[in-house]
């Protein structure tokens, strides 16, 4: 399996978050699985291709052309190359056969919620996974359940990625993983908005 990895490319967080990385791409290698990544070598990004090929697990990078301005790519793997960042997501998109989200940052959460939003519109039934490292995504999870609350999404958007703890609560989850199917639209169908709920739907 082709296993995506959304993820920080900081060095300047805590040290945990490193080690994660690293133990997680050992896992990924021992179980068998290709990383697809952004192809970076710092944070958590470069410490879960390391842990990888530590192991001898196959990865496979995705980076921009304007990335070889700066020193941050992981050369010890296959290397995809694009014109745009545009372009780099939608190959990994399109390569991951199941996303993992570590902790990161912007583009991090930017790449989560297009991958989300892209599942939520019937593009994909891949499996979307949270790894919820030192309980990162608390304050993330809490604002989704005031967006519930406010009926900007329904709950059943929930069911659509799965927040993990640990590396083995991931694998757990991909080995009995079974598509999802939701139907965003689903309450037009269902309801007159404006009468039942004064339209916050």
């Amino acid at each position: 399996m082709n296993i995506c990895v959304f993820c920080a490319s900081s060095e300047k967080i805590d040290k945990s978050y490193i080690l994660a990385g690293e133990d997680f791409g050992e896992s990924l290698a021992e179980r068998g699985h290709t990383l697809v990544f952004g192809a970076g070598k710092y944070g958590v990004m470069g410490a879960v291709a390391r842990g990888l090929r530590r192991r001898g697990g196959r990865a496979i990078g995705v980076i921009p052309n304007f990335f070889e301005e700066v020193d941050v790519m992981f050369s010890d793997c296959e290397i995809v190359r694009t014109e745009t960042m545009r372009e780099r997501k939608r190959i990994m998109e399109d390569m991951g056969d199941a996303f993992v989200v570590m902790p990161g940052g912007i583009g991090t959460f930017e790449e989560f919620f297009e991958i989300l939003t892209l599942k939520q519109l019937g593009r994909h039934k891949k499996p979307i996974i949270i790894y919820n490292v030192n309980g990162f995504y608390d304050n993330m999870l809490r604002m989704l359940d005031v967006i519930i609350e406010e009926r900007f999404m329904t709950d059943k958007c929930r069911a659509l990625f799965k927040v993990c703890d640990t590396a083995e609560e991931i694998f757990a989850y991909l080995e009995e993983y079974e598509p999802f199917t939701y139907n965003k639209y689903e309450f037009l169908q269902n309801a007159d908005i404006n009468e039942n709920n004064g339209g916050k739907e």
